[in-house]
């Protein structure tokens, strides 16, 4: 008897559990992804985003973006990833208190863009840095000496100085990435890449300067982004729940990281990042 009731009980708890399975799947939900600090290890974002991609019960996705940007190749990784979002279903992005430089580049790929009337925006350029230490290495008579394949491998190598046709071959290569940041932000923005090329310096907006440009669709916050998710799936927005994709970090692990990513980035490398 005994037996039979344990049986009965697990079988219970069992159905319970398939049924809230099946509901919890045939809920239509909006995915909260949130993309904050330096914009270095795409990947977690990516496979965040790949999960809101596969997920049928995901109706729409809002990226919470609060970065000043990052890597180049990084950047465009996300930004690409949300490409292919997008063609499945609608891609709403909430500027936070940062969305500059990188964090601007993956933003104009949304299909709407949100910004606060104060967030920092735009800084859309390019830059990389070479630190010259010759003749600090001179004066304490430390010599280093960099044996490589090519005359241009040392490049930015901070016990070299830069020549005027070394500095020129980075600036091609920074020009043709800039014109790359353009081409991604007229692509959605529809924007006039010529007219949008004086504003595109390196220099910063506010939110609302933001929206005269075109730079953003709204003015708003996260829950202004939701309702505006909410709207573009139809009726199924209005019982839509919010889901969180992705693992929350401590303020001060994001700092931290974000600390540490500046740190070895800078170090090298070309980037879609706003100048502290």
């Amino acid at each position: 008897m005994k037996k039979k009731i344990i049986i009965g009980i697990i079988t219970f708890i069992v159905l319970i559990w398939i049924i809230s399975f099946i509901k919890a799947k045939s809920t239509p939900k909006i995915a909260l992804i949130d993309i904050k600090g330096v914009i270095a290890d795409y990947k977690p974002t990516l496979r965040y985003l790949n999960i809101a991609q596969k997920d049928s019960s995901i109706k729409a996705v809002v990226l919470n973006v609060d970065s000043p940007g990052g890597a180049v190749g990084a950047s465009q990784e996300i930004y690409r990833a949300i490409e292919k979002l997008r063609k499945k279903k609608p891609v709403i992005v909430s500027m936070g208190n940062v969305a500059a430089s990188g964090g601007y580049y993956i933003s104009s790929a949304a299909n709407v863009i949100y910004a606060n009337p104060g967030t920092i925006t735009g800084s859309i350029g390019v830059i990389v840095q070479h630190t010259d230490l010759t003749d600090l290495l001179n004066k304490l008579g430390i010599k280093i000496n960099n044996i490589k394949s090519g005359k241009n491998k040392d490049i930015l190598y901070p016990n070299h100085k830069l020549k005027p046709e070394e500095a020129k071959l980075i600036k091609e290569t920074i020009i043709d990435v800039y014109e790359q940041f353009l081409d991604a932000v007229v692509k959605y923005r529809h924007l006039d890449k010529e007219k949008l090329r004086p504003y595109a310096d390196g220099r910063i907006f506010s939110g609302r300067q933001a929206l005269k440009l075109g730079l953003v669709d709204k003015l708003g916050n996260l829950q202004d982004a939701i309702q505006e998710a909410r709207k573009m799936i139809g009726k199924e927005g209005k019982n839509a729940v919010v889901v969180q994709i992705g693992e929350e970090k401590s303020f001060i692990e994001r700092l931290l990281k974000n600390k540490i990513n500046l740190d070895l980035g800078l170090q090298s490398g070309i980037y879609y990042l706003l100048s502290f």
